[in-house]
């Protein structure tokens, strides 16, 4: 499994669902209204 961007608030791989960045950590870091690409 590929890992995903790491998360910006405590660098664990964040896991990418449906338009969403969802960290295991803190929860949604993105989707798809944020600016991140």
């Amino acid at each position: 499994m590929p890992r995903g961007r790491p998360c910006p608030l405590c660098g664990v791989s964040m896991i990418h669902r449906h338009c969403k960045y969802v960290c295991p950590e803190h929860g949604v870091i993105y989707d798809c209204s944020d600016t991140f690409y």
